[in-house]
């Protein structure tokens, strides 16, 4: 049988880009070059979609009177959310920098336009929103690109879709699934904010599979395996 495998240098750098990739919140003031931002949109381009519908667009956004308007807006409905908290909990959630939207070099908002290549598209007649999921793969796969390039990454999610598309002047069937903030950073910390922080615990791997069937467990060699990944 055919090996298909990368060679051990290419796959460790695959799990390396996984593994080290960070939603980033603080960005230097340095500008992107062309060729690097070009690099991770063609990555991004080259996800996978249903029906090979392809459906996003990006947006890049460097007029700063326009990240001033969204910031400002985000700004509001980070109050906003905060009111969903309470006592120190509160307190520590309004302590996080929660986006870098006018310091990072680019912002740039990937849409997910829903009428492309017409109304039957392969894949999409019983899970209508695959052309959204299929979009996240092209946020992902913008991710990893830029984590590769040594570029910082932040999903801005504080906000009103309606309110970002009046901004941006979306049509009616294009809808924005991603803000993103773009940068270098001064360093990628070793593990996430939010988990350091003590916002929320990880979830092991070894509890977050099952077999077959919603509840059922891997047999015990299975169960190791993951157990391993867990402490690797």
């Amino acid at each position: 049988m055919k090996d298909h495998r990368f060679p051990d240098e290419w796959r460790q750098g695959v799990y390396e880009a996984i593994a080290r990739r960070r939603d980033m919140r603080a960005f230097k003031s340095d500008p992107l070059a062309p060729e690097i931002l070009a690099n991770i949109l063609k990555a991004a381009h080259q996800a996978g979609s249903v029906g090979y519908c392809q459906p996003w667009n990006f947006i890049v956004i460097e007029d700063k009177e326009l990240r001033s308007q969204i910031h400002g807006h985000v700004t509001e409905e980070r109050f906003k959310a905060a009111e969903g908290f309470e006592g120190e909990r509160r307190e520590k959630y309004l302590s996080y920098k929660l986006e870098g939207i006018l310091d990072s070099a680019v912002n740039i908002c990937v849409t997910c336009d829903r009428t492309r290549f017409g109304p039957s598209i392969i894949g999409r007649n019983t899970m209508k929103d695959t052309d959204i999921y299929s979009t996240c793969g092209a946020v992902q796969n913008l991710w990893l690109a830029a984590r590769a390039e040594g570029v910082g990454v932040g999903w801005v999610s504080i906000l009103e879709p309606e309110k970002l598309s009046g901004f941006l002047n979306l049509p009616s069937h294009v809808m924005p699934v991603a803000y993103l903030c773009l940068g270098y950073v001064e360093d990628f910390p070793e593990k996430p904010l939010l988990q350091t922080t003590g916002w929320l615990p990880r979830v092991p791997l070894s509890e977050a599979v099952y077999f077959n069937g919603w509840g059922k467990l891997p047999d015990e060699e299975m169960t190791e395996r993951l157990r391993q990944a867990d402490n690797s």
